[in-house]
């Protein structure tokens, strides 16, 4: 926690729905974003995304000013944003299967 009792959390870009978590962050803890101050809704965990605003099912999620991926499901203000809830729009260009194949 800051000294503000704030979670610490980083924008990357003003036109990012979600903020990363500088620190473990449990439910309940709240961090402000420019006069916003957003309640966690669940644990979440270091480096992980938080939306900063409701993001709605096929809406995409933005980081670095970029698309990253897009809500599998309804997200709230303050949810916690991972792969339980979103999917990628990076390539999968490595499998486990490969990496297995590949140490033989």
């Amino acid at each position: 926690m800051s000294k503000s009792g704030m979670a610490n959390v980083i924008l990357l870009s003003a036109a990012d729905n979600v903020v990363v978590a500088c620190e473990q962050i449990n439910a309940g803890a709240s961090f402000e974003v420019g006069d916003a101050v957003i309640p966690v809704q669940s644990d979440v965990a270091l480096g992980h995304k938080i939306a900063r605003q409701d993001i709605g099912v096929d809406d995409k999620i933005l980081k670095y000013g970029a698309p990253i991926g897009r809500a599998t499901a309804a997200i709230p203000m303050g949810g916690h944003v991972h792969i339980h809830n979103i999917e990628s729009d990076y390539l999968h260009s490595h499998t486990e299967r490969q990496g297995l194949e590949d140490e033989a």
